[in-house]
């Protein structure tokens, strides 16, 4: 950590206050949040703590930031630690990473993923850039795999008029260069991945319907790899 004593005792305090917010967020959730007692925790008046950050909303946005930075790390150090000739695989090792980080950190995945704060609205000048990079990754990965030759999009109903439009101006906006139905299919996988997560997170599934919730992801994590027709290095 360089700069002087001050930045680096200002970086410090601001990692203890993300700390202890998670800590809050694991046991009274999102919409109890108080940065009193955050303050209390860290051992300074409530005065204090309003230095750093200066409402409740501001220690949300710090911790969607956050949770939002540390997912995308994850998810990036295991793509790049996967076979960097075959998308297929790179694709369910991503799919795997989420899914780890958000049954080890279910309070911000829920905060990052599931139900609205009341009251609350993320700033997405600060969070939208922090919060596409799992997407983006996944974008990146279907490009490419689509350049190798890896993609081969099954049959199936045609893309309607008024979605591959859309799918146009996103083409547009990233840069890609695969058909309209590789692209509707890649939102559903997208959407998929983390239809699936969030089900097992929130324990949707109930607790005795599968003994084998892992086995049951990786399943359907391959389904998704063929929604898109990921066929790998072969």
């Amino acid at each position: 950590m360089t700069g002087t004593p001050r930045d680096r005792a200002r970086v410090q305090t601001m990692q203890d206050i993300t700390r202890i917010g998670r800590q809050h967020l694991a046991t009274d959730g999102a919409a109890a949040l108080s940065l009193r007692a955050v303050a209390r925790d860290l051992g300074v008046v409530s005065s204090a703590v309003y230095r750093y950050v200066k409402s409740r909303d501001e220690l949300l946005t710090l911790l969607l930031i956050d949770g939002y930075d540390e997912l995308g790390d994850e998810v990036e150090r295991a793509v790049a630690a996967a076979s960097a000739e075959d998308f297929r695989i790179r694709f369910l090792v991503l799919g795997r990473a989420v899914r780890t980080w958000a049954l080890r950190e279910p309070a911000t995945y829920a905060l990052l993923f599931g139900s609205p704060v009341p009251g609350y609205q993320a700033p997405g000048e600060q969070t939208t850039g922090p919060g596409t990079r799992v997407i983006r990754a996944l974008i990146g990965l279907w490009e490419q795999a689509w350049a190798a030759g890896q993609i081969v999009v099954p049959g199936g109903a045609p893309v309607p008029p008024t979605v591959a439009a859309d799918v146009t101006r996103i083409r547009e906006e990233f840069g890609l260069s695969g058909p309209d139905d590789l692209l509707a299919r890649a939102i559903l996988a997208w959407a998929a991945l983390f239809g699936c997560i969030s089900f097992e997170v929130f324990d949707q599934y109930g607790p005795d319907t599968f003994s084998d919730v892992e086995a049951l992801f990786d399943y359907q994590l391959a389904v998704l790899a063929d929604t898109v027709g990921l066929v790998g290095a072969g």
